[in-house]
């Protein structure tokens, strides 16, 4: 905790807690290696604040153990490719958003984006060569669509100006 005297008022400052119910390896990304905690409500804002940007979707580390294996090696990639990117990491509570805003679909999973923009998606637990290829890939690939529906969904009773009937 420190406080702050503006003008007019003294300001406290909290750190920001860890969710209940992250690991303690998990949990380590943001305390020790600079990762953010994300929620659903901030991860546009988030993305979007410039270069490439790390989201790690954990999961539930009992139903997936990979995610612990990830959240070791994580750190080692930053090192492997300094000042590249910066990670954040899926809040438990809104990870499932998260997920489905970039279409993933297996956990854990390393979600790339750039300048707001989706990248691409390493999925699982890999082999140390392969992260580090398959990362370096996703670091020169362009921006592209995330792999969602994207279909829109009309109310079929609802008169549409445009119909294929």
């Amino acid at each position: 905790m420190s406080i702050e005297h503006g003008a007019s008022a003294p300001i406290v400052t909290l750190p920001v807690a860890a969710p209940a119910t992250a690991s303690p390896l998990i949990e380590r990304l943001v305390s020790a290696h600079g990762a953010q905690w994300l929620t659903a409500d901030m991860v546009a804002d988030w993305a979007a604040a410039g270069g490439d940007r790390i989201i790690l979707l954990a999961g539930d580390p009992v139903r997936f153990p990979e995610a612990l294996d990830v959240a070791v090696v994580l750190p080692e990639l930053v090192a492997q490719f300094p000042r590249r990117f910066t990670v954040g990491v899926a809040t438990r509570a809104d990870e499932d958003a998260i997920a489905k805003r970039y279409g993933s679909i297996r956990w854990p999973a390393l979600v790339f984006v750039r300048d707001g923009q989706y990248v691409t998606t390493l999925s699982g637990m890999l082999d140390w060569d392969v992260y580090v290829e398959r990362v370096g890939l996703a670091l020169t690939m362009p921006t592209s669509r995330a792999p969602t529906v994207g279909i829109p969904v009309r109310n079929a009773g609802a008169a549409s100006e445009s119909s294929c009937h």
